[in-house]
Protein backbone atom coordinates (compact mmCIF):
# COMPACT_ATOMS: atom_id res chain seq x y z
CA UNK A 1 0.00 0.00 0.00
CA UNK A 2 0.84 3.29 -0.31
CA UNK A 3 0.45 6.56 1.57
CA UNK A 4 -0.44 9.49 -0.98
CA UNK A 5 -0.91 13.54 0.14
CA UNK A 6 -2.75 16.45 -1.11
CA UNK A 7 -1.41 19.77 0.17
CA UNK A 8 -2.84 23.40 -0.01
CA UNK A 9 -6.37 21.67 -0.45
CA UNK A 10 -8.27 24.37 2.08
CA UNK A 11 -7.67 28.10 1.07
CA UNK A 12 -7.29 29.12 4.47
CA UNK A 13 -4.52 27.09 4.93
CA UNK A 14 -3.01 27.92 1.98
CA UNK A 15 -3.14 31.93 2.51
CA UNK A 16 -1.86 31.00 6.44
CA UNK A 17 1.32 29.47 4.78
CA UNK A 18 2.19 32.22 2.09
CA UNK A 19 1.30 29.86 -0.44
CA UNK A 20 -1.25 30.90 -3.94
CA UNK A 21 -4.21 28.76 -4.24
CA UNK A 22 -3.66 26.01 -6.51
CA UNK A 23 -5.07 25.48 -9.18
CA UNK A 24 -4.50 21.78 -9.68
CA UNK A 25 -3.92 19.42 -6.49
CA UNK A 26 -0.44 19.24 -4.68
CA UNK A 27 0.48 15.56 -4.63
CA UNK A 28 3.06 14.36 -2.25
CA UNK A 29 3.69 10.72 -0.89
CA UNK A 30 4.54 9.31 2.41
CA UNK A 31 6.21 6.09 2.64
CA UNK A 32 4.22 3.16 4.62
CA UNK A 33 6.72 3.71 7.67
CA UNK A 34 5.31 6.85 8.03
CA UNK A 35 2.16 5.41 9.34
CA UNK A 36 1.54 5.63 12.77
CA UNK A 37 -1.45 3.50 14.40
CA UNK A 38 -3.44 2.86 17.03
CA UNK A 39 -3.34 5.53 18.94
CA UNK A 40 0.44 5.30 19.46
CA UNK A 41 3.14 7.68 20.77
CA UNK A 42 4.38 10.16 18.56
CA UNK A 43 8.62 10.76 19.44
CA UNK A 44 9.84 13.88 18.12
CA UNK A 45 12.93 13.99 15.92
CA UNK A 46 16.10 15.14 16.53
CA UNK A 47 16.66 15.85 12.91
CA UNK A 48 13.96 18.85 13.92
CA UNK A 49 13.05 21.80 16.17
CA UNK A 50 9.70 23.13 14.26
CA UNK A 51 7.03 19.67 13.60
CA UNK A 52 3.96 21.09 12.98
CA UNK A 53 0.44 19.18 12.84
CA UNK A 54 -1.98 19.14 10.00
CA UNK A 55 -5.28 16.84 10.84
CA UNK A 56 -6.88 15.78 7.84
CA UNK A 57 -9.55 13.47 6.36
CA UNK A 58 -7.99 10.52 4.54
CA UNK A 59 -9.91 8.13 2.02
CA UNK A 60 -8.98 4.10 2.22
CA UNK A 61 -8.76 3.17 -1.26
CA UNK A 62 -10.87 -0.49 -2.25
CA UNK A 63 -10.12 -1.18 -5.60
CA UNK A 64 -7.40 -0.91 -8.47
CA UNK A 65 -7.52 1.89 -10.98
CA UNK A 66 -5.87 4.08 -13.36
CA UNK A 67 -7.42 6.98 -15.52
CA UNK A 68 -10.47 6.86 -13.53
CA UNK A 69 -13.46 9.14 -14.69
CA UNK A 70 -15.21 11.27 -12.68
CA UNK A 71 -18.61 9.33 -12.80
CA UNK A 72 -17.38 6.34 -10.92
CA UNK A 73 -14.64 8.03 -8.67
CA UNK A 74 -16.78 8.08 -5.91
CA UNK A 75 -16.76 3.75 -5.87
CA UNK A 76 -13.23 4.26 -5.60
CA UNK A 77 -13.01 4.34 -1.70
CA UNK A 78 -15.19 2.58 1.39
CA UNK A 79 -13.55 4.38 4.04
CA UNK A 80 -12.96 7.46 5.76
CA UNK A 81 -10.44 8.04 8.57
CA UNK A 82 -8.82 10.96 10.22
CA UNK A 83 -5.04 11.74 10.24
CA UNK A 84 -2.39 13.95 11.04
CA UNK A 85 0.38 14.69 8.04
CA UNK A 86 3.35 15.69 10.32
CA UNK A 87 5.53 18.33 8.89
CA UNK A 88 8.93 19.43 9.67
CA UNK A 89 8.38 23.03 8.93
CA UNK A 90 11.93 24.00 9.19
CA UNK A 91 13.62 21.43 6.95
CA UNK A 92 10.45 21.97 4.48
CA UNK A 93 10.99 26.01 4.26
CA UNK A 94 14.85 25.07 3.87
CA UNK A 95 14.40 22.85 1.02
CA UNK A 96 11.65 25.38 -0.63
CA UNK A 97 14.00 28.09 -0.48
CA UNK A 98 16.60 26.07 -2.91
CA UNK A 99 14.08 24.72 -4.87
CA UNK A 100 14.23 21.37 -3.54
CA UNK A 101 11.66 18.38 -3.32
CA UNK A 102 10.38 18.90 0.69
CA UNK A 103 9.86 14.89 0.78
CA UNK A 104 11.80 15.13 3.85
CA UNK A 105 10.05 16.96 5.80
CA UNK A 106 6.63 15.24 4.93
CA UNK A 107 7.96 11.39 5.06
CA UNK A 108 9.49 11.21 7.94
CA UNK A 109 8.60 7.58 10.18
CA UNK A 110 5.51 8.59 12.31
CA UNK A 111 4.55 11.41 10.35
CA UNK A 112 1.47 10.00 9.28
CA UNK A 113 -0.85 9.36 11.95
CA UNK A 114 -4.11 7.20 11.22
CA UNK A 115 -6.98 6.36 12.89
CA UNK A 116 -9.34 3.67 12.47
CA UNK A 117 -11.35 3.36 9.64
CA UNK A 118 -15.26 3.65 9.11
CA UNK A 119 -16.83 2.61 6.46
CA UNK A 120 -18.01 5.50 4.15
CA UNK A 121 -21.83 4.69 4.02
CA UNK A 122 -22.01 5.28 8.43
CA UNK A 123 -20.80 9.01 7.93
CA UNK A 124 -23.80 10.58 6.22
CA UNK A 125 -23.52 13.50 4.20
CA UNK A 126 -19.26 12.63 3.36
CA UNK A 127 -19.17 16.45 1.40
CA UNK A 128 -20.37 17.75 4.82
CA UNK A 129 -18.06 16.37 7.23
CA UNK A 130 -16.53 18.07 10.41
CA UNK A 131 -13.40 17.42 11.73
CA UNK A 132 -11.16 18.95 14.26
CA UNK A 133 -8.34 18.74 16.14
CA UNK A 134 -7.49 19.45 19.92
CA UNK A 135 -4.26 20.07 21.73
CA UNK A 136 -3.85 20.24 25.46
CA UNK A 137 -7.81 20.56 25.73
CA UNK A 138 -7.76 23.66 23.12
CA UNK A 139 -9.50 23.73 19.66
CA UNK A 140 -6.49 24.47 17.34
CA UNK A 141 -8.35 22.86 13.82
CA UNK A 142 -11.56 23.02 12.94
CA UNK A 143 -12.86 22.10 9.01
CA UNK A 144 -15.67 21.13 6.95
CA UNK A 145 -15.05 18.78 4.23
CA UNK A 146 -17.24 20.97 1.65
CA UNK A 147 -14.37 23.68 2.02
CA UNK A 148 -12.17 21.79 0.14
CA UNK A 149 -11.29 22.95 -3.21
CA UNK A 150 -10.37 19.60 -4.90
CA UNK A 151 -13.11 16.80 -3.55
CA UNK A 152 -12.20 13.34 -3.44
CA UNK A 153 -13.70 12.51 -6.58
CA UNK A 154 -11.43 15.14 -7.90
CA UNK A 155 -8.62 13.57 -6.02
CA UNK A 156 -9.04 10.27 -7.14
CA UNK A 157 -9.46 11.55 -10.60
CA UNK A 158 -6.26 13.64 -10.55
CA UNK A 159 -4.33 11.08 -9.09
CA UNK A 160 -5.17 8.11 -11.26
CA UNK A 161 -3.71 9.86 -13.89
CA UNK A 162 -0.11 9.77 -13.05
CA UNK A 163 -0.55 6.54 -10.74
CA UNK A 164 -2.48 3.51 -10.47
CA UNK A 165 -4.37 3.36 -7.30
CA UNK A 166 -4.75 -0.15 -5.57
CA UNK A 167 -6.75 -1.38 -2.86
CA UNK A 168 -5.42 -0.41 0.71
CA UNK A 169 -4.06 2.96 -0.61
CA UNK A 170 -4.60 5.75 1.64
CA UNK A 171 -5.30 9.76 0.45
CA UNK A 172 -4.98 12.48 2.92
CA UNK A 173 -7.01 15.04 1.79
CA UNK A 174 -5.41 18.15 2.92
CA UNK A 175 -6.05 20.03 6.20
CA UNK A 176 -7.60 23.51 7.24
CA UNK A 177 -5.99 26.26 8.87
CA UNK A 178 -5.24 26.11 12.26
CA UNK A 179 -1.87 24.79 11.49
CA UNK A 180 0.87 24.70 14.19
CA UNK A 181 3.90 23.59 16.19
CA UNK A 182 3.58 20.55 18.91
CA UNK A 183 5.98 19.90 21.95
CA UNK A 184 7.35 17.11 24.13
CA UNK A 185 4.10 16.55 26.31
CA UNK A 186 1.42 17.92 24.01
CA UNK A 187 -1.52 15.52 23.43
CA UNK A 188 -3.42 15.75 19.96
CA UNK A 189 -7.10 14.57 20.06
CA UNK A 190 -8.76 14.03 16.55
CA UNK A 191 -12.49 13.88 15.76
CA UNK A 192 -15.01 13.61 13.07
CA UNK A 193 -18.25 15.45 14.12
CA UNK A 194 -18.19 14.16 18.08
CA UNK A 195 -16.66 11.14 17.82
CA UNK A 196 -13.02 11.19 18.90
CA UNK A 197 -10.71 9.08 16.46
CA UNK A 198 -7.27 9.28 17.74
CA UNK A 199 -5.48 10.44 20.33
CA UNK A 200 -1.44 11.10 20.31
CA UNK A 201 1.27 12.01 22.97
CA UNK A 202 4.22 14.11 21.63
CA UNK A 203 7.57 12.18 23.55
Amino acid sequence: MKVIAIGRNYIDHAKELNNPIPKEPVVFMKPDTALLKDNKDFYYPDFSNDIHYEAEIVLRVCKEGKHISTKFAHTYFDAIGLGIDFTARDIQQKHKEKGLPWELAKSFDGSAVISTLIPKENLGDLKNLDFSLVKNTELVQQGNTKDMIFSYEDLIVYISKFITLRKGDLIYTGTPAGVGPVIIGDTLVGYIGQEQMFSCVIK
